[in-house]
């Protein structure tokens, strides 16, 4: 079957959690194929499972408590985000998923000239010692939620108002900053997707933003 991609802009937090929360519904009755959500953020804070109010020194960001495995992290503009809906079935397990969703990740990073890689003790894409993009799932009737957080060109300072990834020590980078440019998001944005068909072996078809408007009930929010 071929997946939905699906190119949202900028999404308030709520608004694209909501959606989601939908789709998982959607998806896990067949209503709706695997979808891709790519986006970007306002400046948010999400706490994943493990995650800690402390965690975040700027009480002037909004702040989420949401059900991804991790703890806090920082999205908002020029950090491309991107939430699979992703029927789980027989063809993977969540750890697979997870290593698909690098593997996306740094392949696209290295098309555009920086040699990212995995880190064997901790999820995420990582350009020697300095974590570029961060993977949290959150998995509801077999269908997956949440996703990746990439940094393209993202203002890393914010990340120095939280704890990232519970670690006040972690060094956060971006491509921008890698590469001493800015990177064209939109461009970025096409070879993630080209990517995820070539790693998933499951072909995209964009679809409108307005197709997935549904008055399917979201699941409640924790």
């Amino acid at each position: 079957m071929t997946a939905w991609f699906v190119d949202l802009g900028t999404v308030e937090y709520r608004e694209a959690w909501d959606l989601q929360r939908a789709l998982v519904e959607r998806r896990a009755a067949d209503a709706i194929p695997d979808t891709l959500l790519l986006l970007e953020h306002p400046h948010v804070v999400t706490l994943g499972r493990r995650g800690r109010r402390e965690d975040v020194f700027d009480p002037s960001l909004p702040v989420f408590e949401i059900e991804r495995g991790g703890e806090a992290t920082y999205h908002g503009p020029g950090q491309l985000v991107g939430y699979p809906i992703l029927k789980l079935q027989d063809r993977l397990d969540v750890r697979k998923l997870v290593m698909d969703l690098e593997e996306v990740l740094i392949r696209s990073s290295r098309a555009f000239g920086i040699t990212a890689e995995r880190n064997e003790r901790q999820h995420g894409v990582w350009v020697h010692g300095r974590k570029l993009g961060s993977i949290g799932l959150a998995v509801h009737r077999n269908v997956t939620y949440h996703g990746f957080a990439h940094n393209v060109n993202t203002d890393l300072s914010y990340f120095q108002r939280i704890r990232p990834c519970g670690n006040e020590g972690r060094v956060m980078t971006s491509m921008e900053k890698e590469l001493g440019r800015a990177v064209d998001l939109t461009a970025f944005k096409a070879r993630v997707a080209q990517d995820f068909v070539e790693v998933f072996a499951e072909p995209l078809e964009a679809a409108p933003a307005a197709v997935l408007i549904s008055t399917a009930p979201a699941l409640p929010h924790p």
